[in-house]
């Protein structure tokens, strides 16, 4: 057999596609020697991205208490150029968290508050007339910032949430008929309160899987919480940041070293059995899984685990993708693209249970 077809096909496709944009998804049997890719990444440019993220990391330590959780998965979604999705009841300083990451990478950030009368002109902008020219001058919204944050997203209405689809797809707005393009790097983070329902609009299948992470907050331990109230007493909390931030052109090399980073056949053919199995269809059937599970994850589901992986890797310095990086934020990517069934809501079965057992069933590679 030619083994050219076999190197083009081991070889990880760049931005996630082949020709004409068609993703590549290798078959069993294709060889399992791994081919280096063309455009390697040197120790040097690893080194660097390691170095970028742990700055990062500092500065978001300066206002923000534990919830190391919620900065693995801020520093993964702006690497990857997705957006975030935050869950948890008020006070457990996602508004705080979303501004540290805006000043950590110098960009522009923009605070826009859900309510049920808000609308999509109010997060695009509009044009407004000139009554001195006698023409209209477009005024972009406050979705135009590199870090947007979306509070309490559910209390807006079906239609103003629909506005940000544009803009989180296709990273521009259409204002009068005139596209504006978002700044790069762009970013969403959105939140929602899981206890209060009153007034609250459910985010729809379509717009949830357009975010690449979905984080859950749980409360401080005591000892963050003392740590807490430490920073507030001697006034940490309100003293300037370090100056020791990237700029928007280190954020936008680190985005594009994330397309470098090298995954093998045999971890793409991993994640699409992974993804397979929460529809049900994957080479392994997970028992009682159809009484569980309404829907499984889209092929969004498989770019984004990929994706991840491929940040999660950079972040630990390593140039190629390992079965362990595409578990590490496996419930982030998959609990919010998991439907569950009635029944499974009824017994109360945790969407990450289910992802687990996904992974605990298919074969690592």
């Amino acid at each position: 057999m030619d083994p050219r077809p076999r190197a083009r096909h081991a070889r990880a496709p760049r931005h996630g596609g082949g020709r004409g944009g068609a993703p590549l998804v290798a078959g069993r049997g294709v060889a399992s020697r791994p081919v280096p890719p063309r455009d390697t990444l040197t120790s040097r440019d690893l080194h660097r991205a390691v170095a970028l993220t742990e700055r990062i990391g500092r500065v978001f330590d300066q206002r923000v208490v534990g919830q190391a959780g919620l900065r693995t998965s801020l520093v993964t979604a702006l690497m990857c150029g997705g957006h975030i999705l935050l869950e948890s009841v008020p006070g457990l300083a996602k508004t705080t968290a979303a501004q540290t990451l805006a000043h950590a990478v110098s960009g522009s950030f923009h605070r826009i508050q859900c309510t049920p009368d808000l609308m999509p002109s109010d997060i695009v902008g509009t044009q407004v007339f000139n009554y001195g020219t006698s023409t209209f001058t477009t005024q972009l919204g406050p979705v135009h910032a590199n870090v947007v944050l979306l509070d309490e997203i559910n209390r807006s209405s079906a239609k103003t949430q629909s506005a940000m689809l544009e803009a989180m797809q296709e990273k521009q707005t259409t204002i009068a008929g005139e596209l504006h393009p978002v700044p790069t790097p762009f970013m969403v983070l959105a939140t929602q309160n899981p206890i209060e329902e009153e007034g609250t609009h459910v985010l729809p299948e379509a717009q949830m899987d357009r975010f690449l992470l979905k984080e859950v907050l749980d409360y401080p331990e005591p000892a963050e919480e003392v740590e807490i109230l430490d920073r507030i007493s001697d006034g940490r909390m309100t003293r300037p940041l370090d100056a020791d931030r990237l700029t928007l052109d280190e954020v936008r090399w680190l985005q594009a070293r994330v397309d470098e980073v090298y995954v093998d056949a045999s971890i793409r053919r991993y994640v699409v059995d992974l993804v397979a199995t929460t529809r049900g269809r994957g080479p392994v059937q997970v028992p009682g899984h159809d009484r569980l599970v309404r829907m499984g994850a889209s092929p969004r589901g498989s770019i984004a685990l990929m994706r991840v992986a491929q940040a999660v890797a950079l972040r630990d310095g390593r140039s190629h993708v390992t079965p362990d990086d595409v578990r590490a934020l496996r419930h982030a990517v998959l609990r919010h693209r998991v439907v569950r069934t009635f029944d499974a809501l009824a017994d109360d079965v945790t969407p990450e249970s289910i992802v687990d057992a996904v992974f605990d069933a298919v074969p690592v590679p």
